[in-house]
């Protein structure tokens, strides 16, 4: 664990007529004060800082690309790779390794991949790839037949050019510097949780946080309107290891479920959920101070007190956007227990006779049980599986903070006695079997997967929804249809983050969708797509979601959508991911970055560029980045 260092920050004078409240000190890790100096910037041309102020004129219609002759020659990447003392990677995709053609092929690497990486953390600390594939447009898939199949081929497609794996700010700082004065194509990587492809793009560079780990806990914070404990979180800061500082601090924070999806950076830009959102809040409420480098190079600590437009922003308004986040400090809460009570149920086999209907009849009160879960501070976490031939099974747990085995029992009984009441043969466990689980005992980093092809649609279930008795009727029956006749599979996250439970910042200037204040339901239909599909067959099975999607938009008009689990060829993104917040935030976007140089589809101000694929492929990164 770094020791923090604290800078003080002198008070500045004022007018007559009264004092400004003192700004908080910057809390800085160590790697946060190795900055890029004016002098250095000055001696190498290529990362002298920007100037928002005198924003371009006659630009360049398309980022640089490798080929091109704006392209960096050698000699500039060997200066930049010289003053980032080795931190600059060009890493070839694992995957080559399974193909005889490719100069990294190795078929016992293969084989690893293919059966074992999975099981491991490969793929969540490999520099290049994500956990998502098909936005790379499927130049190089993990095939251990390709060598048996003719050999194939393998190109890098939307996978970055160069990474810069950050170590300091001054690492980011000139990445950036680098990126925008060189035009070229700029994406921001962690972990690779990433469904929409924002973490890669063709002819890229790409700055790779993962590694900045560093966590301290603060036990008096103060800032704007908030006095008490709070936590530094490093920008590669993962939820399992999260959870372990809350263990060895005896603290709890509001941290992402799964645990190898990172803690800050994406997960906080894009609103955040994870088990105590209905007790706390959503991750983007518990912030209260960003350390950010900013398009024009430079390094800033964003808080209630200071740019007050990046505050709003970069709280809910959209990740790959503002800048590279390398640090944040978030509110704390004393340690916290809670149960955890799995349900589940099918109609396969003798279960429940085969009977769809009564299934679908226990799926309905469930979720709207969840209402009962959330009033407790309670999450709901669920899946819907069809399994073909008329079969389907509903998983899910309960979650609910501060509340005794027996008290669980008692809030839960009435949903089992309805499910039982339908010939659902399910039980609840009694409180001896119920343990009482330390909320930051969750610490443990599993493995991950293979890439994969999974494309979410979603949508934020308001309340009014489920109390409606006709409109319930209709929403779960379009939920059903997903599930029954589409053949995807539904995702459901049972929560509510009002701003009575955010508390302070939470919902005073964010830029969260006001939509999530009113969910109760954040659910997502979801599929694996296999890899390989052409333009057309892709768009096909788009049209097919969307046959479903779209019913649950006209059931909820201005509901909006979760991005980090949403869909990147989103029709009407602005409104589905943002809402009202769109207008304020495209003016801030043009005043902080008007070179558009943080870009990823759906994100503010993405309309104004587009990929240009050469086969079209929908949403797909393996392109050169041009203006519209």
């Amino acid at each position: 664990m770094h020791a923090l260092l604290t800078l003080s920050l002198l008070l500045t004078s004022v007018s007559a007529g009264g004092g400004r409240p003192p700004k908080p000190p910057k809390i800085l890790f160590p790697y946060e004060t190795t900055t890029l100096t004016p002098s250095q910037a000055a001696s190498i041309p290529s990362l002298s800082f920007g100037d928002a102020t005198k924003p371009p004129h006659n630009p360049p219609q398309c980022r640089a690309f490798p080929g091109t002759p704006s392209w960096p020659s050698p000699s500039d990447w060997s200066q930049l790779s010289t003053f980032l003392n080795g931190s600059l990677l060009r890493p070839g995709p694992p995957q080559s390794a399974c193909y005889p053609n490719n100069p990294l092929y190795n078929q016992t690497q293969c084989q690893w991949l293919a059966t074992q990486a999975g099981q491991t953390h490969f793929w969540l600390d490999e520099p290049l790839t994500t956990l998502t594939e098909w936005p790379q447009g499927s130049t190089c898939v993990l095939d251990v037949n390709a060598s048996s199949s003719g050999g194939g081929s393998c190109t890098r497609g939307g996978w970055p050019e160069y990474v810069v794996n950050v170590t300091s700010v001054r690492d980011v700082q000139a990445a950036v510097n680098f990126a925008r004065n060189k035009n070229l194509r700029l994406v921001i990587k962690n972990t690779g949780h990433d469904f929409g492809g924002r973490s890669m793009g063709a002819g890229s560079l790409s700055i790779w946080v993962h590694n900045l780990k560093s966590f301290e806990y603060l036990p008096n914070f103060t800032v704007g309107k908030y006095t008490g404990p709070a936590a530094h979180v490093g920008a590669g800061v993962e939820s399992f290891e999260l959870f372990n500082h809350m263990a060895r601090n005896n603290i709890s924070l509001v941290g992402p479920g799964w645990g190898t999806v990172g803690a800050v950076g994406g997960w906080i830009s894009v609103a955040g959920h994870g088990s105590l959102t209905s007790k706390y809040g959503l991750g983007a409420d518990q912030v209260l101070a960003i350390n950010v480098v900013t398009p024009d190079g430079q390094f800033l600590t964003v808080d209630p007190l200071n740019h007050e437009d990046l505050w709003f922003a970069l709280r809910g308004g959209g990740g790959s956007t503002w800048g590279v986040i390398t640090s944040v400090v978030v509110k704390a809460y004393p340690p916290i227990t809670t149960v955890t009570v799995g349900l589940n149920f099918g109609n396969i086999g003798n279960f429940i006779n085969n009977k769809p209907a009564q299934f679908w009849e226990g799926v309905k009160l469930s979720y709207h049980y969840c209402l009962k879960v959330q009033e407790l501070g309670g999450y709901c976490f669920s899946y819907i599986f069809p399994l073909g031939n008329n079969s389907f099974a509903f998983t899910s747990n309960q979650i609910i903070p501060n509340i005794t085995a027996a008290d669980a029992i008692a809030a839960l009984q009435p949903l089992y006695t309805q499910l039982n009441a339908l010939s659902i043969p399910v039980s609840l466990p009694s409180a001896s079997q119920i343990a009482l689980t330390l909320y930051a005992g969750n610490g443990q980093r599993t493995g991950s997967s293979n890439p994969t092809n999974t494309r979410y649609r979603s949508r934020l279930f308001p309340r009014k929804n489920f109390v409606n008795e006709n409109l319930w009727n209709k929403t779960f029956a379009a939920i059903r249809a997903g599930v029954e006749e589409g053949g995807l599979v539904f995702h459901g996250w049972g929560y509510a983050p009002t701003c009575k439970v955010a508390g302070y910042p939470g919902c005073e200037n964010s830029a969260v969708h006001p939509a999530w204040r009113e969910t109760v339901l954040p659910g997502a239909l979801m599929e694996v797509v296999p890899a390989g599909l052409t333009t057309a067959q892709a768009k096909a099975r788009d049209e097919h979601s969307y046959k479903y999607t779209d019913v649950f938009k006209q059931l909820t008009p201005g509901a909006g959508s979760y991005m980090n689990e949403g869909d990147p060829a989103e029709k009407n993104w602005q409104d589905s991911f943002f809402g009202k917040n769109y207008a304020k935030l495209l003016k801030i976007k043009k005043k902080r970055d008007p070179w558009g140089l943080f870009w990823a589809q759906t994100t503010v101000g993405s309309e104004e560029w587009r990929v240009v694929t050469a086969d079209g492929y929908p949403a797909g990164q393996n392109g050169r980045l041009c203006r519209v």
